[in-house]
């Protein structure tokens, strides 16, 4: 009755997030909201899990709970990191699957682009030689309400050898979103490709990754399963195999049969 209890009140917490987190992103979708449905699930039902865990002794406080607590076995930590990552890793494929950004466009210096919040200005192209590489560099202001400018320089290389443009994408790595420049062909002497990427909460994707191996790291580790192994016999599977074979006795009529041939 008690996990079931704990339960409903995990699944009216997903339920909400579901409902209210996509509206506030900007854009409700169904996607998007049964995306946040699973993840707000798993890390409700996590906290449950522990909150059984920290239940302590009656009249002990807090002490006695964190006591407790702290005698839970690595798995069951593992168990929780791993569930943890896994909620993460969905809220990042969420967000990035719902929300992500992408624009190709013509642009001159001086042009400015506005994408979901931000303005990104390309102020100039200049020429420059690497070790083995002769490049084009462009600086692109990127500003935002509230937020102090930067320059993202995106590159559009030639390697001397193998004599192929390769593009070097420019990249703002953050918490919340990556921002990500590139610079494409020239259409002409004044005017460039540009494209420009949002991808929100991607960094979320290998966060949950590590966690979940974290997790699973921290369950290995408990001395519980070393114990289990040890405890099975070395060679005790071989030794069935190496013992020699022996031929059946003969029936005592058989025998007797045979001593009377000539």
């Amino acid at each position: 009755v008690e996990l079931a209890l704990q339960l409903r009140w995990a699944a009216v917490v997903a339920v909400a997030a579901a409902l209210l987190l996509p509206w506030l992103s900007g854009r409700w979708s169904l996607g998007v909201a049964s995306g946040l449905f699973l993840a707000a699930w798993t890390f409700a039902s996590t906290l449950a899990a522990v909150l059984r865990r920290w239940r302590g002794d009656a009249g002990g406080g807090l002490r006695s709970r964190f006591l407790q607590l702290s005698h839970a076995s690595p798995s069951f930590f593992g168990m929780v990191l791993a569930h943890l990552g896994v909620g993460v890793f969905i809220v990042g494929v969420t967000m990035v699957r719902g929300y992500e950004v992408e624009r190709d466009v013509r642009m001159q210096v001086g042009d400015s682009l506005e994408v979901a919040g931000y303005t990104f200005t390309l102020q100039g192209v200049q020429e420059l030689a690497g070790p083995n590489y002769l490049a084009l560099r462009a600086a692109v202001e990127v500003r935002r309400e509230g937020a102090a400018p930067f320059t993202m320089s995106p590159e559009k290389r030639l390697y001397k050898v193998q004599q192929m443009p390769m593009t070097e994408a420019a990249i703002d790595a953050g918490l919340l979103r990556d921002l990500y420049v590139s610079l494409g062909e020239p259409i002409n002497e004044t005017t460039w490709s540009v494209r420009v990427y949002i991808k929100p909460y991607i960094d979320w994707i290998w966060g949950g990754a590590l966690l979940m191996a974290l997790g699973g790291a921290l369950a290995v580790a408990d001395r519980r399963y070393r114990r289990a192994a040890a405890q099975v016999p070395l060679g005790a599977g071989m030794a069935a195999d190496a013992a020699p074979a022996v031929a059946p006795e003969p029936a005592h009529g058989e025998a007797a049969a045979g001593a009377a041939m000539p």
